[in-house]
């Protein structure tokens, strides 16, 4: 039974888009149904992969943004300039096509309703799609964890999921804070890159326990990583996973 799992999260499956959603002027959730989809772990990336009709292929690894619940799933795309497969699945893609995917993949960047100490979820961009799913698959299973998310952006209207975090956030189990880096709303005292302060002020303290997810870019997750680290959190409860325009989930 588990070689037969493995082997079909490495073999190519064909999933149909059911619905689509836009998130921002640069991303979309796209909703596809999977049949006798075998299930994944929120903060678990998928591979997606397009084929042209002269045969070229590109493929492309993207989180999955939403917790298991049937044969369902959802992946979050935001656009890459000049990319070769974010721009068909944000601005091409409809409703009744195939997408070819491959997975689930990964299990260091995961987190399960039966992991004990509370969750601390910080995202930078895009990256707050693994842990979107996290505060998804922490709602299905009625948890009682403490679960907080960092999110930094730009401005408003790059935030993603802007009316699930608010549904998110209204658990008294989660707390959402969002930071925004060069334009913030009417009444936020605040503009400027997540640091020192604002993990003093917002995240969980080190004698907490809580383990820690940090998605986002490159430079973004290795800043907050160490930020971490410096204010006392153990290493080894820092989970970071890093995207960019040649490697990584997205």
């Amino acid at each position: 039974m588990e070689r037969t799992a493995i082997r079909r999260r490495l073999t190519w499956q064909v999933g149909t888009v059911t619905d689509v959603r836009r998130e921002t002027e640069t991303a979309r959730t796209l909703v596809l149904e999977v049949p006798e989809w075998q299930g994944h772990l929120a903060g678990q990336h998928l591979d997606v992969r397009l084929t042209a009709e002269d045969g070229y292929r590109a493929s492309r690894s993207y989180s999955v943004a939403s917790a298991w619940t049937g044969d369902t799933i959802e992946l979050t795309v935001e656009q890459v300039p000049r990319g070769e497969v974010s721009p068909y699945l944000v601005d091409v893609l409809k409703v009744g096509d195939p997408l070819e995917i491959r997975g689930p993949v990964g299990g260091w960047f995961v987190w399960t309703p039966e992991q004990e100490g509370p969750v601390q979820l910080i995202g930078g961009g895009s990256g707050v799609v693994p842990l979107r799913a996290m505060l998804r698959a922490h709602a299905a299973a009625a948890s009682t964890t403490k679960a907080r998310l960092l999110y930094s952006v730009r401005r408003p209207e790059s935030v993603i999921y802007v009316s699930d975090l608010k549904e998110l956030a209204a658990s008294d189990d989660v707390d959402v804070r969002l930071v925004y880096t060069r334009e913030a709303p009417a009444g936020e005292p605040r503009i400027g890159r997540i640091d020192a302060d604002l993990i003093s002020q917002y995240a969980f303290k080190p004698e907490d326990g809580a383990t820690t997810y940090v998605c986002g870019p490159t430079p973004f997750v290795e800043t907050v990583a160490d930020l971490l680290v410096a204010a006392g959190h153990d290493p080894a409860k820092v989970r970071t996973e890093r995207f960019g325009p040649t490697g990584g989930p997205r």
